[in-house]
């Protein structure tokens, strides 16, 4: 059967070399006789599976070795109160910049352990605003969603955040385009977008931050200090999905490298935002200067000509196009594993459908 172009928010499409290789490798891994989804996690050849993994995601993202790195469960959205729970005493101030859907919920889930200060409030506007100068210097830590799939916007630079500790949801963005690691105190991603797998959430964050007191109620499966000290193994981890990860990390390395892939991320939203600044059909929802690499969010300006844009997109293999549920439209989303191919195929679907409507 052919391939189809899956232009879902997630579980998003994998580089077809990574399932080739998961394929070659699905019943016995390194003539191990097993498969990786069979295998002990104690065992050495699997803590080698392990270890490449975290050791090819650290050079990709050139992370600092004064960062731990876990990978974890539950999703970014367990992260929403992991986050409040190990870096904030209760009812300590913690700052959030809500600019979409994830961030809105990453506030109200963080309500519930410290006392969760709004810095910014938007998102349906379609823009990331600027932070307030003027910071509150006692807050544990300042939060940002780094990439709104709902919206299709994105924080195009580190936001300017004084001294006040941030951290990130760059589930969406991570692989993509080049973060800065060393600017932020923490940052997490589910894997299922850039990374591999639905199973897996990374957790990059400064060590220094293992040595806060924590509640002494928090459960070790909840607490970043006992899971590092286990090395994300308190209990099973999801073993396959760690495996993908790092064979995801193998093939951007012989890409090039994050930057390598910014690159042809680029061009490939390029193509579909040089379409919606020449359309008198296509309206893009997000600003120009917030504009995400990820997700490109449109409308038609004759809403009622979108069920027939979408038939014909799934007619051609192009699926997962239909817009968030809150604003409508269209939403492509275009991961790492999105071929320039696929955006060529859609971008010429899109010019033929204004031509004929």
């Amino acid at each position: 059967m052919e391939r189809v172009f899956n232009f879902s928010a997630g579980p998003s499409m994998l580089p077809l070399p990574v399932l080739e290789k998961a394929q070659a490798e699905l019943c016995s891994y390194e003539h191990s006789g097993m498969s990786v989804m069979e295998m002990s996690h104690r065992s050495r050849i699997y803590m080698d599976i392990y270890h490449h993994a975290e050791s090819a995601l650290r050079d990709v993202l050139e992370i600092p070795d004064s960062y731990a790195v876990l990978f974890l469960q539950g999703g970014a959205t367990l992260q929403f109160s992991m986050i409040s729970m190990n870096l904030a005493p209760r009812g300590a101030t913690a700052l959030y910049a809500v600019t979409g859907v994830f961030a809105k919920k990453a506030a109200a889930e963080g309500a519930r352990w410290v006392n969760a200060v709004k810095v910014t409030d938007c998102g349906s506007e379609g823009f990331i605003p600027d932070l307030p100068a003027d910071l509150p210097e006692d807050a544990v830590y300042l939060h940002i969603t780094g990439n709104n799939t709902a919206y299709g916007t994105m924080y195009t630079s580190t936001p300017e955040h004084g001294k006040v500790p941030l951290v990130a949801d760059w589930s969406s963005g991570i692989l993509g385009s080049r973060i800065p690691v060393q600017d932020y105190d923490l940052i997490y991603a589910g894997a299922q977008k850039n990374m591999g797998i639905a199973g897996v959430t990374v957790v990059i964050l400064k060590k220094e931050l293992l040595e806060r007191e924590t509640d002494p109620l928090l459960p070790d499966l909840m607490n970043y200090r006992s899971l590092a000290k286990a090395e994300s193994m308190i209990n099973t981890p999801s073993t396959y999905g760690i495996y993908l990860l790092g064979l995801v990390c193998d093939w951007l390395k012989d890409l090039g490298g994050v930057d390598a892939m910014e690159a042809i991320n680029r061009k490939k939203a390029g193509m579909l935002y040089d379409i919606l600044d020449h359309s008198s059909l296509y309206q893009g929802f997000a600003r120009r200067d917030s504009r995400s690499l990820t997700n490109v969010t449109f409308t038609l300006r004759q809403s009622e000509l979108t069920e027939s844009f979408l038939k014909g997109t799934e007619s051609l293999g192009l699926i997962g196009l239909k817009g968030y549920r809150s604003i409508g439209g269209i939403r492509a989303s275009i991961y790492n594993g999105m071929p320039v191919e696929g955006v060529e195929t859609l971008a010429d679907y899109m010019r033929r459908f204004e031509q004929n409507a």
